[in-house]
């Protein structure tokens, strides 16, 4: 069975209505990054930032995977995929994805602000649990925060991530600018002539990549509907 290793980015949830931070009307025209996505932010207001997320994790219960997730989840019925995506949201997860691989953290967990990353205070969020009180505690004492990566921390995963697009057949790049490190050098990591596709409505520049790239310059749903059938086809 062939691997397929699909990257994706904000572009993929757009369509779903999840708010993205880089277009003209995205949230960071309404909140400054050090405010809400660094370590710093967070200890000058843990408030501010907790209710951050509060509406993030709001937004969540009014989304539905679109048709681009569908097909991802779908590949699996004649690949092996995995999905790395720099998302926090759990759309993947919802629209029947099974390996999924969060670079920048999940929205739905909370963690240790002392220990981010230390699985004994990593916890899942029912719906119920949605509203965070800034107050309150992980297992070790100190106040709860989001299980989410921000500007400046390390990104846990990034190792597992290459290993996983070094080994695999086919690499699929969808709704990701490329801009963002280390994510975007993940493109690096690919076997030489693998086919590279990456679909994006804009300019997405892959081209310094060892793998065979094609571009599908369209939005995450009518690009991968053209992709899947093609895929399926081969």
């Amino acid at each position: 069975m062939k691997r397929i290793a699909v990257l994706t980015g904000a572009g993929i949830s757009a369509e779903s209505g999840i708010s993205t931070f880089r277009d003209s009307d995205g949230l960071w025209e309404r909140y400054r990054v050090e405010d809400v996505a660094t370590p710093e932010g967070y200890h000058r207001n843990p408030r501010l930032v907790t209710e951050f997320y509060n509406q993030r994790r709001k937004e969540l219960l009014r989304t539905e995977p679109n048709e681009a997730h569908r097909l991802v989840a779908a590949l699996e019925q004649r690949f092996d995929v995995t999905v790395i995506t720099q998302n926090i949201d759990n759309l993947h997860e919802r629209a029947g994805s099974t390996k999924i691989i969060h670079l920048h953290g999940e929205l739905t967990k909370v963690c240790s602000s002392r220990d981010p990353n230390n699985p004994n205070y990593i916890r899942e969020l029912n719906p119920s649990e949605y509203e965070v009180d800034w107050q309150d505690k992980a297992g070790d004492g100190s106040p709860l925060r989001p299980y989410v990566v921000w500007f400046g921390e390390a990104v846990p995963n990034i190792e597992v991530a290459a290993d996983i697009v070094s080994q695999a057949d086919i690499m699929l790049v969808i709704g990701t600018s490329l801009q963002v490190y280390p994510a975007a050098g993940l493109v690096h990591y690919a076997r030489r002539g693998a086919p590279i596709y990456v679909i994006d409505p804009k300019e997405v520049d892959a081209s310094a990549t060892a793998g065979n790239v094609t571009y599908i310059r369209d939005v995450a749903t009518a690009g991968m509907r053209r992709l899947y059938d093609q895929l399926m086809k081969d």
